[in-house]
């Protein structure tokens, strides 16, 4: 149980967070994105969005989860720009092939979203802005918190491959290489903490986990609660064959809450790169996971504010890029 001197503190925390937060500079970027970019060349594109991303999770609701991801790996990516949707050609060695995002899927719902824009305003709407509308209705959908999504961004002519091997976090990333790979693209403490909170819906894979639960994980890994260890092992034999999928969070897999820090507290993160957050030297971190683990509503808010801020980075704007009729290939290979 918490003590009142707990509560305060946590309280107190907080408020520098908040504090830290609003000072914190969003990017240059900010300035040439706009809610209302689409104002008049295709006004209904939000709603065209959340339409289709409600139909396909009307049939599995787990679809939230890798929506949500696309635009982490692809901001993390050479920024904001649809690079992560791009297929192998005989020019481009797609992101999709990477080894953090190899598992990745969902690259058909950004297709049925492409369609139904195009069909309404053709040649206007970057795939770009598709993901990022996708992820925040995704996640509003889903139980979690809604922002407004900054619009305007472009669509890059080619992938990168070997920066998305170089720049995403993997899942047995330790503190360390974390709050590396998030300074370096200008995300905070906070923003890491918060946007790792994302891990509440999706599915990982058992391959990605075996490590950790079979005592080959690297030295120092966090450990994991006893009861929880052995569900997973359950779910994931240790020599079997089948690669089966696993909720981030076993409690509310599919609704966007606070539950995943809950586990954290109660050592029950999936993944070494969630549970180290807990587990790390960084009291920051480590009072971040407990204020959000007790309150929903400051998590929300600092995920939305998070959300905005990783998706302003490095967009290609103005004349840059292009707008893409494909989302899969670039124009030229029309």
């Amino acid at each position: 149980m918490w003590t009142s001197c707990n509560y305060v503190t946590i309280v107190s925390i907080n408020m520098l967070v908040f504090l830290i937060m609003l000072l914190t500079k969003l990017p240059s970027s900010m300035a040439q994105l706009r809610p209302d970019f689409y104002a008049n060349s295709c006004p209904h594109v939000e709603s065209i969005v959340r339409n289709v991303v409600q139909e396909v999770m009307s049939s599995d609701p787990s679809i939230a989860g890798g929506l949500l991801r696309q635009q982490y790996h692809d901001c993390f990516v050479n920024g904001c720009d649809a690079s992560i949707l791009l297929d192998n050609s005989a020019t481009i060695r797609s992101e999709k092939d990477s080894i953090t995002t190899k598992f990745g899927k969902n690259y058909d719902v950004i297709d049925k979203i492409k369609y139904a824009i195009e069909a309404s305003c053709p040649g206007v709407v970057s795939c770009a802005d598709i993901i990022a509308l996708a992820a925040e209705s995704s996640v509003s959908l889903s139980g979690g918190p809604s922002w407004t999504v900054m619009l305007g961004r472009r669509d890059s002519t080619t992938a990168y491959q070997a920066e998305a091997n170089r720049d995403l976090p993997a899942s047995f990333s330790n503190f360390t290489t974390l709050s590396s790979k998030f300074l370096n693209k200008g995300l905070n403490l906070t923003d890491l903490v918060a946007l790792s909170g994302g891990h509440t819906i999706g599915v990982a894979h058992c391959s990605t986990i075996k490590s950790r639960l079979y005592n080959f994980a690297p030295s120092g890994s966090p450990e994991l609660n006893s009861s929880y260890l052995a569900k997973l092992q359950e779910i994931c034999p240790q020599h079997s064959n089948v690669d089966r999928v696993i909720g981030l969070d076993l409690r509310t897999p599919i609704r966007f809450d606070n539950s995943y820090f809950i586990n954290l507290v109660q050592n029950k993160g999936l993944l070494i790169s969630d549970q180290d957050l807990f587990s790390a030297p960084d009291s920051l971190t480590v009072d971040l996971v407990k204020i959000y683990s007790s309150n929903q509503k400051i998590f929300f808010d600092h995920f939305a504010h998070s959300m905005i801020k990783m998706g302003n980075i490095n967009p290609l704007t103005g004349n840059d890029g292009e707008i893409r009729s494909n989302c899969r290939k670039p124009n030229s290979a029309n």
